[in-house]
Parts: structure tokens; C-alpha cells; sequence
């Protein structure tokens, strides 16, 4: 067994949202989200960042003790915390430690978008005008894979596993059931 998966392992069903950017891995998630909350699986996202970014505004309070040195740094309020944690050094997030982090505020589901090459269940969202091959070809950890139907040729469809289920990325009601499913039936120790 692969030590960054068994490092994943953990009580909540985790799935990752995987895809080629500009595939509307966001856009779906924007949908299903409330859509799970209705249906009794409120879920926590864990999104992959390929850029600097920075929640903090400089002059605030918590930007000034940041810099001072707080790691991490917690805003709270009545509506809403942020944590904030500055990791030099390091190339990409530790997704381990992120999902130690969301798992012990004890969502029902959590999904990961991004992060696509992490040894994760996930559902591979695919158009087929990015010209991408499958990742589902070479990636054992994909449950299933939604795409337009339409817009995939035969020669493409035939790369993909029998093995996977096929969902349409124009049905969000499908996803959202095919997901609610497969969190229903995840075993945390199950692996490809």
C-alpha cells in the first residue's frame, strides 16, 4: 500500500474532484453543494491552489500577527474562522494535514478539488475538447468519470475502463446521486 494514501485514511468518505483546469470542476461543485446539504450529506472542500494566494488583508490585526509570527493564525467570529498558516519551504500543500484539519470538524463527506495526481477515490470530470487523454487510463484511483456525452468520440470512449460508471456532466442530479451512493458504500480501507 502506498504511505501517502494510507496517510489519507480517515472516517469520512473522501473524493476528489478531478480534472484539467477550465473543466468546471468549480462550477459543478457549486451545484452539488447545496444539493448534498438538502440530502443530508453537508460536505467540506479541500481546494488545490497553483498560485500564491493570500485571504489576509496587510494592516489587519491578524495580517500583523501573522507576520509576527503567529503559525497558525485563527480569526473567528460568530459567522465564521479562518486559520491561516504560513509553510516556507514547502512546493505543494500537505494534503494529509488538510484533511486531519477538515475531518475533525466532522463533515459527512469531504471532496478535494484538485490535487489530481493524489492517491484518492475520485471522479474524473472530462471535456473533450481539451485534448487530455483519460486519466482513468493510467490512474487506478478513479470511481468514475462525467462527461458530455456528445462531445466524446468513439475512439476516445473506447480508452475508457468498462469498469467505470459514466455519467453525464450536463445531469448534476445523476453526479449528485452517483456521489451520495458512493460515500453511502465507501470502506475506509478500500483501495484500488
Amino acid at each position: 500500500m502506498n504511505e501517502t494514501a494510507d496517510a489519507l485514511a480517515c472516517d469520512i468518505p473522501l473524493l476528489g474532484i478531478a480534472a484539467w483546469s477550465g473543466t468546471g470542476k468549480t462550477t459543478l461543485l457549486e451545484i452539488l453543494l447545496p444539493l448534498l446539504r438538502a440530502r443530508g450529506w453537508p460536505a467540506a472542500v479541500i481546494k488545490h491552489a497553483h498560485h500564491d494566494f493570500d485571504i489576509d488583508k496587510p494592516g489587519k490585526d491578524s495580517h500583523r500577527l501573522r507576520a509576527a509570527g503567529a503559525t497558525p493564525m485563527v480569526v473567528a467570529s460568530g459567522r465564521r474562522f479562518a486559520l491561516m498558516m504560513e509553510t516556507p519551504g514547502q512546493q505543494e500543500p500537505d494534503l494529509p494535514a488538510l484533511v486531519a484539519q477538515v475531518a475533525s470538524l466532522k463533515p459527512k463527506l469531504i471532496l478535494v478539488e484538485g490535487f489530481k495526481t493524489w492517491p484518492i477515490p475520485k471522479l474524473e470530470l472530462y471535456r473533450g475538447e481539451s485534448g487530455q487523454a483519460w486519466a482513468a487510463e493510467q490512474d487506478p484511483w478513479i470511481q468514475a468519470v462525467a462527461y458530455k456525452p456528445g462531445e466524446i468520440s468513439s475512439e476516445a470512449l473506447v480508452r475508457l475502463p468498462s469498469r467505470l460508471p459514466r455519467l453525464d456532466l450536463d445531469d448534476p442530479e445523476s453526479i449528485l446521486a452517483w456521489i451520495i451512493d458512493w460515500a453511502a458504500a465507501w470502506q475506509p480501507k478500500a483501495r484500488p
